[in-house]
């Protein structure tokens, strides 16, 4: 017999979304935060530049908006932006408190003041940050809270299967009441019962061959908000990072923007510099402009990698402010205090996602997407700089209020869920499928739904996704379940929402760069997708029959 488990509020995410969602609920409530690996193995930890708030006198909230509404090319949501920009100063406060030591200037006249850097697309100074370690910072102190919070249960190594909805399971009422979560450790089935599910499940970056992110960053919770009935939207906008360490060695370490920030330049082979022909920003330009730089210039060139120089910079500036970039690419041979050093760009953060509204709500009574599995509005088709890490904590506290409120009146249902059925599979002989599957898909995603894109493209990357899909499918039915095959099962359902919303877009905007449509359209406009009860997805539930 499977495991059966009630709680308030079912958390699926431990990255700082999950986290903050978490700790911002009242104390009361019965808490349960799944990872579907080991804790602080999401993101977050990854993190190196930092949190935007305006903190600094000569800075100002309407410089802020209106840096984010100029980097999202038209299409972020004005009001939302609004929300976030105006929680930031709060936001930093509420990490403090929880013990995020941020870095302070150390000079007389600006003791005690954050130290703030400067990033991409923003006019002024205003990324607070700890170190080149931001994320690592945050989840440590985070997580650090939640194990001593005594209703707040962490389950590692528990990977979400599907969303159980009531009208799926034939119950009075609608919404979700809880998941289905495969225990990777016994291998086994449980059912997570909850009045209130948040999805903070990060984003889908390793839908791509080159990645800044870590392994898990498979779209899981996209996938099963759209399985369980939600919108997404603007799924085509995937921001390419574009200084990637480039080596044999350095499996996806992203050099944080900050380096850019603080003086380095992006140099050629030879030397020469070349951002200033492609914007008046030259490094500072907003991150889809100077990854489609990198990747003209590489693809002009022939070259691997181009070169990104801070040696010209103070070496202790180096050392004290990048410490952890310092010592990887010391390890590697690199010292960037008198090397350049080697850069790709690589895909790195998902801007589009489930549709929620200010308070993280999807379309889904009782479920909840905070942090990059969301699309709320606020980076448009471009991403600022470290808006994100800033976006999780105010959507988190939001959706913790709104649930608190929600629990406040809603007494706890007592009624039974089915247990997983899997009476008509078996296991599976051929897992060689999977990693092929896996690779096939990561690698035609790079080559036609990448940095430049063409309708042909597309289409060849839609033909196949279908076919490859369709694989999944079926291998799904027939099989008992693994992490590996419930990974590539919501990556390829992701990846052909990317490419119906790449498809849909007949513009250049944002991230999202067609040559066959190289001008904006003068009408911004979100592609919102709606899942249909005849897709493919809808057809897996006969698992969920007891």
């Amino acid at each position: 017999m499977s495991a059966h488990h009630r709680f308030d509020v079912l958390v699926l995410g431990s990255g700082a979304a999950g986290l903050a969602t978490a700790l911002a609920l009242p104390t009361h409530l019965t808490i349960a935060l799944l990872s579907k690996g080991p804790l602080a193995a999401g993101a977050t930890s990854w993190a190196q530049g930092g949190i935007a708030a305006v903190l600094d006198q000569e800075d100002s909230l309407e410089h802020h908006i209106q840096d984010t509404l100029k980097a999202g090319a038209g299409l972020c949501h004005p009001g939302v932006v609004r929300q976030v920009v105006e929680g930031g100063p709060s936001a930093i406060a509420w990490l403090a408190e929880r013990g995020v030591a941020f870095d302070r200037e150390t000079g007389p006249e600006g003791r005690g003041r954050y130290h703030l850097t400067q990033e991409g697309g923003h006019g002024h100074r205003r990324i607070v940050h700890a170190a080149d370690a931001t994320g690592r910072a945050v989840e440590d102190s985070l997580l650090a809270e939640a194990q001593r919070r005594p209703k707040l249960t962490v389950f590692e190594d528990h990977l979400a299967v599907d969303l159980i909805i009531r009208e799926k399971l034939s119950l009075p009422g609608s919404g979700c009441v809880g998941a289905y979560v495969l225990n990777t450790r016994t291998e086994q089935v449980e059912t997570f019962q909850a009045q209130h599910v948040v999805l903070a499940t990060g984003g889908a970056s390793k839908v791509y061959l080159y990645t800044s992110n870590p392994d898990g960053a498979t779209g899981d919770g996209i996938a099963m908000g759209w399985r369980a009935g939600c919108r997404v939207a603007n799924m085509e906008f995937n921001q390419f990072h574009p200084t990637c360490l480039y080596h044999p060695e350095a499996k996806s370490f992203l050099l944080t923007e900050a380096l850019r920030g603080e003086g380095g330049l992006l140099r050629l082979p030879d030397g020469q510099r070349f951002m200033d022909q492609f914007h008046p920003q030259a490094e500072l330009a907003p991150r889809d402009v100077v990854a489609r730089a990198i990747d003209h210039e590489m693809k002009r060139l022939g070259a691997d990698c181009l070169y990104l120089d801070v040696s010209h910079l103070p070496a202790d500036r180096l050392t004290q402010h990048f410490p952890n970039i310092y010592a990887r690419c010391q390890e590697l041979g690199i010292d960037i205090t008198k090397t350049p050093i080697p850069v790709v760009p690589a895909a790195h953060y998902t801007c589009g996602g489930l549709v929620t509204d200010s308070r993280g709500r999807t379309d889904v009574p009782q479920l909840y997407a905070v942090g990059e599995c969301a699309f709320t509005g606020l980076h448009g088709a471009n991403r600022m700089a470290s808006n994100s890490l800033l976006e999780c904590i105010v959507f988190a506290k939001a959706a913790a209020e709104d649930i608190a409120r929600r629990l406040a009146k809603t007494p706890q249902t007592e009624e039974a869920l089915p247990a997983w059925d899997e009476s008509r599979v078996t296991d599976s002989d051929e897992d060689v499928v999977i990693a092929h599957n896996w690779d096939e898909l990561r690698r035609f995603m790079w080559d036609y739904v990448g940095i430049v894109r063409t309708d042909k493209r597309l289409e060849r990357a839609q033909h196949r996704i279908k076919l490859l899909r369709r694989e999944i499918h079926e291998y799904y039915a027939k099989h008992r379940i693994s992490g590996d095959l419930l990974e590539l099962r919501n990556l390829a359902l992701v990846a052909e929402l990317i490419i119906e919303g790449a498809l849909a877009r007949k513009e250049s905007r944002g991230l999202h760069y067609n040559k066959d449509y190289p001008e904006r359209s003068a009408a911004p406009r979100d592609t919102v997708l709606s899942p249909s009860p005849l897709r493919l997805d809808a057809l897996a539930s006969h698992r969920w029959r007891a």
